[in-house]
């Protein structure tokens, strides 16, 4: 038997699994302060998008722990207004995101960007969540018959037409209330 975080693919788990779920929290505690977001709730998300495999890649070129595009990448850089960030970005996107900081940093700004036109409504947390998965103007279209600002979460999380953003919204909220009643 060897030693070390291996998968026990029979019952889906890892050995060690504190290890897996908790070795990324320092790296985002500065960026969720920054840009205004619950660390659950990233966490939530990074679980759901790679279960903290920094070194995943999605069928549509998303990078890294966050599954953050090449396109998010770059105008996340360019933003910084540091010279050096435009550069990698431009030079190697895929290696710049696979750094875990970095991805983490343009991962929540990307959040924290599309949470803004959602913010204080009562469904912000899913809105901001499928306009990170589907893209905003797929949220906009969701409700573009109603009045949004006032749009529970179950609701609209039900106008969701795409199954496996719906999905993706329900395990990511479920996972976010499950760790909001752990104590930190």
């Amino acid at each position: 038997m060897s030693i070390g975080p291996h998968r026990d693919r029979s019952r889906g788990e890892y050995l060690f699994p504190d290890y897996w779920v908790h070795r990324y929290d320092e790296a985002y505690r500065t960026p969720v302060a920054v840009y205004r977001l619950d660390e659950k709730l990233v966490w939530s998300l990074i679980y759901e998008e790679t279960y903290f495999r920094a070194w995943m890649i999605g069928g549509d070129a998303e990078v890294g722990l966050m599954q953050v595009t090449p396109l998010v990448a770059r105008e996340w850089a360019k933003e910084t207004g540091f010279k050096e960030f435009e550069k990698q970005a431009a030079e190697n996107v895929n290696a710049f995101l696979a750094d875990p900081e970095r991805n983490i940093q343009a991962g929540c700004w990307y959040l924290e960007k599309l949470r803004e036109p959602y913010r204080g409504r009562p469904a912000e947390t899913a809105m901001t969540l499928a306009a990170y998965n589907a893209g905003p103007s797929r949220v906009e279209e969701w409700t573009k018959d109603m009045d949004a600002t006032t749009l529970a979460e179950a609701d609209f999380v039900s106008r969701i037409a795409i199954a496996s953003t719906q999905n993706y919204v329900k395990s990511i909220l479920a996972r976010y209330r499950a760790q909001q009643s752990v104590p930190k």
